[in-house]
């Protein structure tokens, strides 16, 4: 694999700012799940192993769901076993339910992440239940994942808005991270799966957090860039403490229910930027440009990140 030499961006420690960031990887699964193409299981296990290669030790491998949801995940079984030995690296999965954690205990897995909806119309839409009904589904898969030892993420989607119920008051979206970290979630992720988040409302709903004993230290954020706000938005958690950021490589996914949608936070993007105020992520930028790059290739179609743009350039190789 060729690797671009990247321009780097002048470093500018800022006060205030962590120290490292530990980036969230979800390219290989929210990224991909919406692909209307197939994308072939060597494609997507050799997609994860040059992420590895680029230094990021946290990625999303695949999802549980039943093959009728997300036909483009259906190869879980498939996927897991190729790449779950990488060294060094986290692979959580996504799980639904618990037959779903059933799959994914059987295939070896150590990290799981659970879906929730702060909202009552989202979660009527993503899991035909209630907020509480959903919750109640989970809580016997987080009580098994647990006694087994399995590090367990709660998503928490439209945590800042909502395409039928508009903005999401933030008392709502506290009840609900209370309740999944009373389920035994071991940290909780914070989407804005909309994109409509503004730096003021993240720093609103991180203090809210904290007034109601929930410890910045199990807080991750996962901001789409609908609206052009996902590195604004990081950097403000990032000024509240926050050090899990979730972002996908070369940009890669999107949300079905927000019209003009970018997607989410772009991996390289973020890269960038933590570059440039001195925060560690261990990741090598050239390495992962390349892999973004490479993997527009087997999409057919350029990455929209950026900073992947500016690096690799529009031109993407032929497949491989």
């Amino acid at each position: 694999m060729t690797t671009p030499e990247p321009a780097l961006p002048m470093v500018v420690p800022a006060e205030g700012l962590p120290a490292r960031v530990r980036i969230h990887e979800v390219g290989a699964r929210d990224g991909l799940q919406n692909e209307k193409a197939t994308v072939p299981t060597a494609v997507k296990a050799e997609f994860v192993r040059r992420l590895a290669d680029a230094g990021l030790t946290t990625i999303e491998a695949t999802s549980f769901v039943h093959p009728k949801w997300v036909p483009q995940l259906a190869d879980a079984e498939q996927l897991f076993p190729l790449v779950r030995d990488l060294p060094g690296v986290h692979l959580p999965v996504l799980v639904p339910n618990d037959r779903g954690l059933d799959r994914a205990l059987a295939l070896g897995a150590g990290r799981i992440a659970v879906f929730a909806s702060a909202t009552e119309s989202f979660a009527k839409a993503n899991l035909n239940r209630t907020v509480d009904e959903a919750l109640a589904m989970f809580a016997p898969v987080v009580e098994k994942a647990r006694a087994r030892n399995v590090h367990v993420r709660g998503y928490l989607s439209m945590c800042f808005g909502d395409p039928w119920e508009g903005a999401v008051p933030v008392p709502q979206v506290v009840r609900v991270c209370r309740a999944l970290l009373d389920l035994g979630c071991d940290e909780l992720s914070l989407g804005d799966t909309i994109g409509v988040a503004t730096p003021g409302h993240v720093r609103a709903l991180l203090a809210a957090l904290n007034e109601q004993h929930i410890p910045t230290s199990a807080l991750g954020v996962h901001f789409h860039d609908t609206y052009g706000q996902a590195l604004s938005n990081t950097l403000a958690a990032l000024q509240h403490g926050v050090t899990t950021v979730d972002a996908s490589a070369g940009g890669l996914g999107g949300c079905p229910y927000a019209k003009s949608a970018t997607g989410n936070l772009a991996t390289e993007d973020l890269v960038w930027m933590l570059q440039g105020l001195g925060i560690d992520t261990g990741v090598d930028l050239g390495r992962l440009t390349a892999t973004s790059v490479w993997m527009a290739g087997q999409l057919g179609r350029p990455s929209p990140s950026r900073t992947v743009k500016a690096l690799g350039g529009t031109t993407q190789p032929h497949k491989e």
